[in-house]
């Protein structure tokens, strides 16, 4: 199980955010539990120091992880592509190998947190033009989908919900369009499901459909228990993959039997 994008080769496709965590030392032991090797960091917001003075990269070991800067809390590209340059300068000042890539996010508005299509184009298209390596958040629509691979996208990442909603995948058709047509066409191009995630039979579900990887934050930091939970997406996606490689029986309307029937004493009576 690997992923790969641009330059960058992962073993495990889980990429996991270091977001809304209680302490430092609980985000270092979720992550160490989630198995992931990205760790996204939002470069525009994130709490890079806690009420100690602490640097929240003194808990990412660069030795383990690849950090994944965003540019959560954008809303428009001109924002979008200087918080991808901070990122990427950030990332050379400490040596980071995540140097030279970002996750495009240009937002809508603030209460739906929705993607904004034409900012995300636009800001995809500048930063192509820079050499990064671009995976881009967006809706779960096909054609957009389809948009942003053909201007340069190096992963399309479809939301499963709203951002932090914990609703899950909630239209799986579309997102299973999304994969059949990309993959048709680029299938060196993947598909990673980003935000929604509430719990780790929704990791599960996108791997089943044929998701490359799974981004999330709250669905882990959020719950009671974030260690565990880490553990418990680990598993899902594992699992999820394998479902998927064993190949499902059919659906079917009417019952079939477990064991055969056929050749029971009194069958032809």
């Amino acid at each position: 199980m690997s992923i790969t994008i641009g330059a960058f080769t992962f073993d495990s496709p889980l990429f996991v955010g270091t977001g809304k965590y209680a302490t430092y030392e609980q985000m270092a032991e979720a992550l160490a539990a989630s198995g992931c090797e990205v760790v996204t960091v939002a470069v525009r917001r994130e709490r890079m120091s806690d009420e100690q003075g602490r640097n929240i990269l003194d808990f990412i070991d660069p030795n383990k992880y690849t950090l994944l800067p965003n540019t959560a809390g954008c809303f428009n590209a001109e924002d979008a592509v200087r918080t991808a340059r901070l990122g990427r300068e950030l990332l050379e000042g400490i040596k980071n190998p995540g140097a030279g890539w970002v996750k495009l996010e240009v937002l809508g508005d603030r209460k739906t947190l929705l993607p904004d299509p034409m900012g995300t184009l636009e800001a995809l298209k500048t930063l192509k033009a820079e050499d990064f390596t671009v995976l881009c958040y967006t809706s779960d629509d096909p054609i957009m989908a389809m948009r942003l691979k053909d201007a340069g996208a190096d992963a399309v990442m479809p939301a499963g919900a709203p951002i932090g909603s914990g609703q899950g995948i909630l239209n799986p058709w579309n997102i299973k369009i999304i994969l059949q047509e990309l993959k048709a066409d680029a299938p060196d191009v993947p598909i990673i499901v980003d935000a929604g995630v509430g719990t780790a039979s929704d990791v599960t579900a996108a791997m089943e459909l044929g998701a490359d990887g799974v981004l999330l934050n709250t669905g882990i930091a959020g719950a009671e228990d974030p260690i565990t939970m880490a553990r418990a997406m680990n598993h899902a996606l594992q699992a999820g993959l394998l479902a998927r490689q064993s190949g499902r029986i059919p659906r079917k309307l009417y019952a079939t039997a477990s064991s055969p029937i056929e050749g029971i004493i009194g069958d032809a009576e």
